[in-house]
């Protein structure tokens, strides 16, 4: 029965324009038809975490240290109240507690402007365009969809390469190499055991998944949504003026699997389920060295917030602003939880945690101060994509109440986790991550970095020594900022600044030059504006750039 309807649906996708309205639903609704119809969801069950030794061999002082990375999804600066809080009635006090505790990166960055490639950088301490990974995996279909997804009286069109999409592998194809070695693969031999919980979107098939590429257990998210939809338990906002959004609601489903099993629901919102686990694998874990890789979905879209979070905010805030805002307290609360388990089990002050977002909050959400006061949005490279929230504890290494004031990156902590456990790191390869541990216990005062780049296409950036510049081929502009002077990027120098533009444009070049061909090529072209939210009008003289996928 499912199979027949699937057929007829795609005999109805194939007619001609004169089903414009009806195609725009079926196509958008087919992915999440196939997906249910190959991947039926088990009820939930309990996960079978591995057990650890009952006792352990030494105290946790005298072990290796714990690591635990929380990665956030999409979070921008300003949603972190330390950071300066774009939502008064949102403070963030658990993760302000972390930075307390520990360091608080004042410029920290991610390796990408979105989710895919930032990862990939994290897990390997090295830029993605070095072996490939240059643009996030997509469904080739987003090809067919995402022309009629423009919003009419845009001014800037969305450019499909179809004939680049008739290449692309499958979506679970498109991975991350194995011959890369990750955080989990380097920790091993040092006798860790390595978790993942969460995003993964390096790949899903086998071959890319966790379990093979050096971690031990993971439970994997298998789709996204926090909540199933019609929960009594959630609340949802759902964004009209955004493409990705209505692609997202009708094919994301609520649907998680452990060690490459069978899909099954997980149990409750999805952000509380994860938090609830990751406290499990700490128990499990407490008397030897353990490496958490805890990936959050929130506060990705599709926005979905947890009604008891939603009603302790004011009704003052629009309803999108709640939904997000209830988002913020779930990360908040799981940050809280994890710190408070590490502590219960005495792990608190041996366990390096790391907090950090893969790129910058997006401008398809449609709250504009998500990364205020910086210009720009995931998918661009202006600091409002790539600067992110970064903080680092580890009571028994670095003084508390620390605020670091120079440029580090994602790529930094495989280096500085491979230092913190003793392990040295692969020498047989380029490794663009700095250790900062020597930085930050005072005993390195030069910056970490002279240099950061990174590159989508035809989209460009690099820092070096204070100066910013971005060059694109669509639209055909550089951007030079001096960053020391104009952190915002207000000031365009490129016109009166030309031996500094060229100084930047060589470093770009040489850089380049080591890099490798993507693995996959780039088939959609998505105009993003620098300064306004999607669903803000366009006009003649807006600042517009171009993201690759």
């Amino acid at each position: 029965m499912k199979k027949s309807l699937l057929i007829t649906l795609a005999v109805v996708i194939a007619l001609g324009g004169s089903l414009y309205t009806l195609r725009l639903p079926l196509l958008l609704n087919l992915t999440g038809w196939i997906t249910d119809y190959k991947y039926p969801r088990a009820p939930n069950r309990a996960v079978p975490w591995q057990q650890g030794p009952a006792t352990a061999s030494a105290p946790p002082a005298a072990r290796p240290p714990n690591v635990i990375v929380i990665m956030i999804d999409d979070m921008g600066t300003n949603d972190v109240s330390t950071y300066g809080g774009g939502m008064p009635a949102v403070p963030t006090p658990h993760i302000d507690q972390l930075a307390a505790e520990g360091v608080r990166f004042d410029r920290g960055y991610a390796a990408n402007g979105t989710c895919a490639p930032s990862r990939a950088a994290l897990m390997t301490g090295r830029y993605p365009t070095r072996f490939g990974f240059e643009f996030t995996p997509t469904p080739g279909n987003m090809a067919r969809v995402a022309p009629m997804l423009t919003a009419s009286g845009r001014q800037h069109p969305v450019i499909v390469h179809k004939d680049r999409a008739n290449d692309i592998a499958d979506f679970n194809d498109l991975g991350m190499p194995t011959s890369e070695i990750t955080i989990a693969e380097l920790l091993k031999p040092a006798g860790y055991h390595s978790v993942h919980i969460g995003k993964w979107h390096l790949g899903g098939t086998a071959q890319y998944r966790p379990n093979n590429q050096g971690f031990d257990e993971t439970l994997f998210m298998e789709s996204g949504l926090h909540l199933p939809e019609d929960s009594a338990e959630v609340e949802n906002s759902k964004q009209d003026f955004d493409p990705i959004d209505k692609f997202l609601w009708p094919n994301m489903r609520y649907a998680a699997s452990y060690n490459g099993g069978e899909w099954f629901e997980p149990k409750g919102y999805l952000a509380d389920y994860y938090t609830d686990e990751a406290i499990k694998v700490i128990e499990a874990n407490r008397n030897q060295p353990f490496f958490l890789y805890l990936a959050h979905w929130g506060i990705h879209t599709p926005l979905q917030a947890l009604k008891a979070d939603y009603d302790t905010l004011p009704a003052t805030l629009s309803h999108r602003e709640r939904v997000y805002g209830a988002m913020l307290l779930s990360i908040d609360r799981s940050v809280g939880r994890i710190m408070a388990s590490l502590k219960a089990e005495g792990l608190d002050e041996n366990t390096l945690v790391v907090f950090t977002s893969d790129n910058g909050a997006p401008g398809y959400i449609g709250l504009p101060d998500v990364n205020k006061p910086y210009r720009g949005w995931k998918l661009t490279l202006f600091e409002g994509g790539v600067r992110v929230p970064y903080l680092a504890r580890w009571p028994a290494q670095l003084a508390a109440g620390r605020q670091f004031a120079h440029p580090v990156s994602s790529i930094d902590l495989l280096p500085t986790i491979a230092a913190a456990a003793g392990v040295p790191l692969p020498v047989d390869r380029v490794i663009d991550g700095v250790n900062l541990l020597p930085h930050l216990k005072g005993q390195q005062m030069a910056a970490p970095h002279e240099v950061l780049f990174w590159r989508d296409g035809g989209y460009e950036a690099v820092i070096a020594r204070g100066w910013k510049l971005q060059q694109a081929k669509r639209p055909a502009k550089n951007w030079l900022y001096h960053l020391d002077a104009d952190p915002t990027e207000q000031h365009n120098l490129a016109d009166s600044q030309p031996a500094k533009l060229a100084e930047l444009k060589g470093l770009l070049a040489t850089h380049n030059a080591q890099l490798s061909a993507p693995l996959w090529p780039s088939f959609v072209e998505f105009p993003v504006l620098v300064d306004k939210t999607l669903d803000q009008p366009e006009s003649a003289g807006d600042e517009f750039v171009y993201w690759q996928n």
